[in-house]
């Protein structure tokens, strides 16, 4: 009998096989991270150990929390008729009761609209600027935005913003019309000086003469019934929102081969970094006033937020500084290659580089530039940390309460900066193509 062969060909690929319980999941996690070596473990186990008896200290306080009372009187009493003699809890009656003035301060309460309708309206537009997804049209709103917001939180005549926009719309005029007559320098002097020159001396006349022709104005609130959040919101996002364009220009200054340019930014960033920024805000609050005319009112929260945005600025120029080092010398020469002048070649190579570099330090500049809102309590602000909680616990009502309304105030704080901080980390990986 002959014998055969037959040959077998596998028209299917097998299914594979699941890793080791060691080598993937939380068990591969925890060995890499938890209890790669004897010290992490020791690390690991007192990490815990303090979690646990933190939590089992704190916790039953929270739980034990009285939520509806009027005073703190009252609520010491319904938890030692709950929980018996001695027991403590936490009185979140206070919070319940008084959380309209750690959102607004002292704002009229009938005009809490008008806030509430600023921070929606912010939201929408800052959208555009986190989220290119979103058309890139509607940064039009973004860009007039800040005279909104303005008109709704003071009031007052609405021509008052729309002549301060007028400004930087003569600003580019002036630039556009300069520019092919004496070039980039003059251009650049040129969309300086006239919206300072049309917001000292012209824009008052002209929205006084609007108003008079069509009275547009809602009822004024002054910058002392702003507190609580809506104060720290203000100073936190406008110095945000105004501090980075200028951070870079500084850094771009304190780059630039021109003498007094180069000299200016330097000295400028180094006053700033050595000043403490409570000293800067004494400044705005008791020496500015002193160089202006006679007469002259300048808004206490606009002079705590020119100080915020110069304290900030100077700092982002260095993070931004730090990026524009870090850059090969390659990419200045491929923009020489490309004929690109000077800034095109910013615009579009070297800027978007150095600023995905520096996203970290730049988004660390925020984060502490929001929390350092709370050191306008100084300059007689009610910032919601130590102003309002003063103002709160002045009333016989509330005497007494300590830690609730830190943890209130703590609380929201840690929500936005977290937030900014996991937006930071969702650019970068966006942003992250080096190795792609």
């Amino acid at each position: 009998m002959k014998a055969t062969s037959a040959t077998f060909v596998r028209n299917e690929m097998l299914a594979p096989s699941a890793p080791p319980s060691t080598e993937a999941g939380p068990i591969k996690w925890m060995r890499e991270n938890l209890f790669s070596s004897p010290l992490n473990i020791v690390l690991t186990v007192l990490g815990v150990g303090a979690v646990v008896y933190i939590v089992m200290h704190i916790a039953p306080w929270m739980l034990r929390g009285v939520w509806v009372a009027g005073t703190l009187s009252e609520c010491r009493e319904i938890i030692q008729a709950r929980y018996g003699e001695g027991v403590t809890g936490a009185c979140w009656a206070l919070i319940r009761d008084r959380w309209q003035q750690y959102l607004f301060g002292f704002y009229p309460s009938e005009l809490y609209w008008r806030p509430v309708l600023a921070f929606v309206l912010m939201l929408a537009a800052i959208a555009p600027v986190l989220f290119d997804a979103l058309p890139r049209r509607v940064l039009w709103f973004t860009l007039v935005y800040p005279a909104v917001g303005f008109w709704l939180l003071w009031g007052g005549t609405v021509w008052v913003p729309v002549m301060a926009l007028a400004g930087f719309v003569i600003s580019y005029v002036a630039a556009k019309i300069v520019q092919p007559i004496a070039g980039t320098i003059l251009a650049t002097i040129a969309a300086v000086l006239t919206p300072v020159l049309w917001w000292l001396f012209l824009a008052g006349p002209a929205a006084d003469a609007a108003q008079s022709v069509i009275p547009i104005a809602l009822e004024g609130v002054r910058s002392r019934e702003f507190g609580g959040f809506i104060l720290a919101f203000t100073i936190g996002f406008t110095g945000i929102a105004f501090s980075l364009p200028l951070g870079v220009m500084l850094a771009l200054g304190r780059q630039s081969d021109m003498f007094i340019v180069n000299k200016l930014s330097v000295g400028f960033i180094e006053f700033i970094r050595g000043v403490p920024l409570i000293t800067l805000l004494f400044t705005a609050s008791l020496l500015l006033n002193y160089f202006l005319p006679p007469g002259t009112d300048f808004d206490i929260i606009l002079r705590v937020i020119i100080m915020v945005v110069l304290f900030a600025a100077a700092y982002i120029a260095e993070v931004v500084r730090g990026g524009l080092a870090a850059l090969p010398r390659g990419q200045y020469e491929a923009a020489d290659a490309l004929g690109l002048d000077y800034w095109k070649a910013q615009r579009l190579i070297i800027m978007p580089q150095a600023l995905k570099i520096s996203i970290p330090g730049i988004v660390s500049t925020f984060i502490g530039l929001f929390k350092d809102t709370t050191l306008v309590v100084f300059v007689g602000l009610l910032d919601p940390l130590k102003g309002i909680t003063d103002a709160v616990r002045a009333s016989t009502d509330w005497k007494g309460v300590y830690w609730e309304p830190y943890i209130f105030v703590g609380a929201i704080f840690f929500v936005f900066c977290f937030g900014m901080s996991r937006y930071s980390m969702y650019l970068e990986r966006k942003l992250k193509t080096d190795h792609r």
